[in-house]
């Protein structure tokens, strides 16, 4: 699928809050405006808005005409002891907002530790970004920690950006290379 068969013209049924892509400035996108939908994954939309990209959280795709969606199952956890495999799965719900890879493909995350205490669980997660300086970083760790927050028993998550060793394209997973057209 090429990224002209992705876009989707839509008109915002009412204002809502986005960043900016990549720089993370809050801006206001006001209600019956034409926007492009660029992408829709983990929950998330990026949009084309006066030549600008923007992210759109999940809690706002009304606005966009969609319907409001959970990008996680957390009912395949019920009952079940959390591992760190569980949180890497969660983890592939999370998308860069320019590249239509979840973040575990893309090798942003570094290390899990999930730890249990005496009533649920404490989460902690390394990851790091594809650019030093990209303004989406607290975006991107936060959509993190909230997801890891869904889950049952986890009581605390703790997600922390790192930037050693720098990330680089070696680290995308070969599955995710070959959806890019990278292999």
């Amino acid at each position: 699928m090429t990224m002209q068969q992705l876009r989707e013209n839509v008109t915002t049924t009412r204002e809502c809050v986005a960043r900016l892509v990549p720089v993370g400035t809050e801006i206001l996108i006001p209600g019956d405006v034409q926007v492009t939908i660029t992408q829709a994954l983990g929950g998330s939309f990026t949009v084309l808005i006066n030549g600008n990209l923007a992210r759109i959280d999940e809690s706002d795709a009304d606005a966009l005409g969609k319907p409001a969606s959970s990008s996680i199952d957390v009912s395949a956890y019920t009952g079940t002891a959390l591992t760190d495999q569980d949180i890497y799965q969660v983890m592939r719900s999370v998308y860069d907002p320019e590249i239509p890879v979840n973040i575990v493909d893309l090798g942003l995350v570094y290390h899990v530790d999930c730890h249990r205490t005496r009533t649920g669980y404490r989460v902690h997660v390394q990851m790091t970004l594809t650019a030093a300086g990209c303004g989406m970083g607290q975006v991107i760790t936060e959509e993190v920690r909230q997801k890891v927050l869904r889950l049952p028993r986890v009581e605390e998550a703790r997600v922390d950006l790192v930037f050693d060793p720098p990330w680089d394209m070696a680290m995308v997973s070969e599955e995710a290379q070959l959806e890019l057209g990278l292999i």
